[in-house]
């Protein structure tokens, strides 16, 4: 496994982090406990470190599993989660924080009457009361790194960065990281000179955080970059066929990226990659983790493991280096 320092701290996390939003099982047709936890257990006997995870996956269930999974393992862990979506509003004032999205036990769906309303929201108070539920659930007194889930416009960013450092100064928190931003936001966060951490969407057929400037400036930056859905919820594997059926509150259903037609166009596409897979001995899912940890020096690709194959497969992407002539191959095949 490869290792990479967090922007400009001293913590060195694995290339290859265990994305721990499916285990939480909202959005993504449930969860089993058990194979959660064997997951996180077989990907760190392969050498993954780095957990991420938030509140927001599952409503707690997915730190909560985390906490049992690492139980006797903190000290080797580094554990990141989320903060800036919330649905515990009992307390919450018009005004503060953003309305999101509505949602039930499964998935996002319309409003009605028995919806949750999931906001954004990074007053100070909130971050801290949401930090405490964390610790509490994941089992720990401190997490590696703390991001900023969700960006949203009624809170000051300074205000918001300010209490992440007094967090930081308390030892409560590690590092200080953020995701889903502009560059008008990552440049604020970069400012204060605390960032060590953006967390974006990136993949093959995800490129907003190069067009949009996000990398670039994360580069001058000495910032890491945390790339979610490197494989594009499971489209960029070439595991699933066009007959595949979701089961109920999978994200996938309603997603057009897998209909029955583009599935087969992405997997024509994915076909042409595998001489370059059958050079270095690897899975088709092995070369894109690879690919998208060779775009950027401080990269660390996110990846979702909801059972011991997985779990493996994904952790050994860790040990693969593609020289730079075999990433522009990988583009240039997958365009045509």
């Amino acid at each position: 496994m490869n290792f990479r320092k967090l922007g400009s701290s001293d913590i060195e996390a694995s290339v290859i982090g265990f994305g721990a939003w499916a285990i939480g099982g909202w959005m993504w047709g449930g969860t089993e406990e058990q194979d959660a936890i064997d997951a996180i257990n077989t990907a760190i006997d392969n050498g993954v470190n780095l957990i991420d995870t938030a509140p927001m996956y599952g409503y707690g269930r997915s730190e909560e599993i985390i906490g049992k999974a690492i139980k006797g393992k903190r000290n080797k862990i580094v554990l990141a989660t989320k903060c800036g979506l919330v649905w515990d509003t009992s307390d919450w004032k018009e005004g503060k924080g953003e309305l999101h999205f509505y949602s039930d036990n499964d998935t996002i769906v319309k409003e009605n009457k028995n919806t949750i309303r999931v906001y954004k929201y990074l007053r100070p108070e909130s971050i801290r009361k949401e930090i405490e539920q964390s610790l509490k659930r994941l089992n720990t007194d401190y997490v590696d790194l703390l991001q900023t889930h969700w960006q949203e416009n009624t809170t000051p960013l300074e205000d918001t960065i300010g209490e992440l450092e007094k967090l930081k100064k308390e030892g409560k928190i590690r590092t200080i990281g953020c995701s889903n931003v502009n560059l008008k936001q990552l440049n604020i966060y970069i400012k204060s000179e605390q960032l060590d951490v953006d967390q974006e969407r990136f993949s093959l057929i995800d490129k907003n955080i190069i067009n949009d400037g996000l990398l670039d400036a994360c580069d001058k930056a000495n910032v890491s970059v945390f790339a979610y859905s490197p494989l594009a919820n499971g489209l960029l594997t070439g595991k699933i066929t066009p007959q595949r059926q979701f089961g109920k509150g999978d994200l996938r259903t309603t997603n057009q990226r897998f209909s029955p037609e583009n599935i087969q166009k992405i997997n024509k596409k994915l076909e042409l990659l595998s001489p370059i897979a059958n050079a270095h001995n690897i899975t088709i899912t092995q070369l894109i983790i690879a690919w998208t940890a060779a775009k950027y020096k401080k990269m660390h690709v996110l990846c979702g493991m909801r059972n011991t194959k997985q779990a493996a497969e994904n952790a050994k992407a860790g040990n693969i280096t593609l020289t730079e002539n075999e990433t522009n191959e990988i583009e240039n095949k997958f365009k045509e």
